[in-house]
């Protein structure tokens, strides 16, 4: 399986480096959780999360372990919510990817270590920004929403 996620990373362009290497952009060490998202959730849907991390300019200077499961939960969410965005508007999804600072929300959720997992704490960040671009609420805001200048 390690010689899958190697040529899949390959395939988009992404260098595996050695564990004791600082990744660079188009970069990563996480050749073991992208197995392990091969193995869960099978090729194709691990192919689509690294191609959404390689893709998207905001996100390919932050391949790892947290963004991978991230993007693979979110993955997920928007299958069962935004069945549409992913089975007939994939341009959205990239622009999406594209538009949220992935890097710097991974970076906030370093202080989250040891109380919450910074996989989940990602995924709820970056779910939550999908659903107020593609939800119920991106046609008709609420008015009364805290954060209803920042979701544009």
């Amino acid at each position: 399986m390690r010689d899958q996620a190697r040529s899949m990373f390959k395939e988009f362009g992404i260098t595996v480096v050695a564990a004791n290497v600082a990744p660079a952009v188009g970069q990563t060490r996480a050749i073991v959780t992208l197995e392990r998202i091969i193995k869960r959730y099978g090729e194709p849907h691990a192919r689509f999360v690294v191609m959404t991390l390689a893709d998207t300019s905001n996100s390919k200077g932050t391949i790892d372990e947290t963004t991978l499961w991230c993007v693979s939960d979110v993955l997920r969410a928007a299958k069962k919510n935004f069945p549409d965005l992913i089975e007939n508007d994939t341009e959205s999804w990239f622009q999406f990817w594209d538009s949220i600072p992935l890097g710097w929300l991974e970076f906030w959720c370093l202080d989250l270590e040891g109380i919450i997992s910074k996989r989940h704490a990602l995924a709820g960040m970056c779910y939550e920004r999908l659903r107020r671009r593609f939800g119920d609420l991106a046609i008709q805001p609420d008015l009364l929403d805290d954060r209803r200048s920042a979701a544009a």
